[in-house]
């Protein structure tokens, strides 16, 4: 059993493609655990608005005629972000695509998803560092089973929840926090969800890509203030911008403050 001082969410998404800024979601479930180990499943099915590309239905078996009477992701938005109000997140591969996918949709829904108050297990980041595989070969070497119906989203988010309980079986040493789980899937602290901007080991956030990678962003603004509108106008996640204008603003007030006005 986890120990858990707050609900832990496990989940997964069935989207359009694999680009967090332009694809939408079609299907999301969420498992969700709570402190006393009584569980709870809620599968939803998503109109994403746009076309689904044939690859991405052959993978997850969701054709625009499933969606077609289905919900917009803005009309159950409410819902979704209250079911996840109160929990860390859990998923596999959650920290590079689900989590930054899901941000996208409640900004395009005008919710403020606020990641800073909480934790993110990715499964599969431990799963990388103790057994490299994906889902379905980890369902295999930790619980002896076959996935079926692979690329559901109820199959794959329950399979994900029995592979994290067989590893924390597994590995000595291993403990059932939140805490443990988080820190240990996490080998860099990202500033953003797209890890775009990290935290380095001063705690000071720094770019991580392009001409900048490894510079403060604080200090490139303000001797380079043309940058951030150079990223504001471009193709980067919505939860990107809005942390570089958090530290813009920052850096606009010690530059105000500097120069004395």
């Amino acid at each position: 059993m986890l120990n858990l001082t707050c609900p832990l969410a496990f989940f997964d998404l069935e989207t359009t493609g694999t680009e967090p800024v332009k694809d939408r979601i079609v299907e999301i479930s969420v498992l969700k655990i709570f402190p006393d180990g009584t569980k709870e499943t809620h599968t939803f099915r998503v109109n994403p608005g746009i076309p689904i590309p044939h690859p991405a239905s052959k993978i997850h078996n969701i054709f625009d005629t499933d969606v077609a009477g289905e919900p917009l992701f803005k009309e159950i938005a409410g819902k979704i972000v209250s079911l996840l109000e109160d929990s860390d997140l859990a998923g596999f591969n959650s920290n590079q695509f689900d989590i930054p996918l899901l941000a996208e949709e409640f900004s395009r829904a005008g919710i403020d998803f606020d990641i800073k108050k909480r934790k993110f297990v990715d499964i599969q980041a431990i799963y990388r560092k103790m057994e490299p595989r994906n889902l379905g070969a980890a369902y295999k070497f930790y619980c002896g089973k076959t996935l079926e119906n692979a690329h559901q989203a109820e199959a794959d988010v329950t399979a994900t929840f029995e592979v994290l309980m067989a590893q924390i079986e597994r590995y000595p040493g291993f403990k059932n926090t939140v805490d443990f789980l988080a820190g240990f899937a996490n080998h860099k602290k990202n500033a953003d969800l797209a890890g775009r901007i990290v935290f380095d080991d001063k705690g000071v956030e720094v770019f991580n890509f392009g001409k900048h990678k490894g510079k403060p962003v604080e200090e490139v603004f303000i001797k380079e203030p043309s940058y951030y509108h150079w990223m504001m106008n471009g193709e980067f996640a919505a939860y990107t911008k809005k942390v570089v204008t958090e530290i813009y603003n920052k850096s606009r007030e010690k530059k105000s403050v500097g120069s004395g006005q």
